[in-house]
């Protein structure tokens, strides 16, 4: 399953994956995400919650490098990755080496709240 949604409040574009993400799910996700970044300003971030991911198709990758580009091309500053498990990181650290130029933060957390904190959506 794959959730994307905006807070515009913070300027943070948040997908989620969880359980079994197959390529045919990813895949619907580019035209969601090229609609939702017109709403963004270049100088946004980017959460990606791997929490609840049990499994993601190697085919989905081409799917996400995509998005990747959209995103770099729109602008991101920072993403911000929650990723519990160290054997969840299906590749995303290797294609960020690739789909993001060095201007780009890129932080990996292991909670949301940590990840909450380096976007700056807590309350001090």
């Amino acid at each position: 399953m794959t959730e994307i949604e905006i807070d515009k409040r913070h300027t943070v574009l948040k997908f989620s994956f969880s359980k079994r993400v197959l390529p045919q799910e990813t895949e619907g996700t580019i035209e969601r995400v090229r609609t939702l970044l017109f709403d963004l300003q270049p100088g946004f971030s980017m959460c990606t919650d791997l929490t609840m991911l049990e499994f993601m198709d190697p085919g989905c990758a081409k799917h996400i490098e995509r998005t990747m580009d959209l995103c770099r091309e729109a602008g991101v500053s920072k993403v911000v990755r929650v990723i519990p498990d160290p054997k969840k990181d299906i590749g995303f650290s290797i294609m960020s080496l690739f789909h993001y130029d060095r201007s780009v933060q890129v932080v990996t957390c292991e909670t949301m709240k940590e990840a909450e904190q380096v976007l700056g959506m807590l309350e001090s």
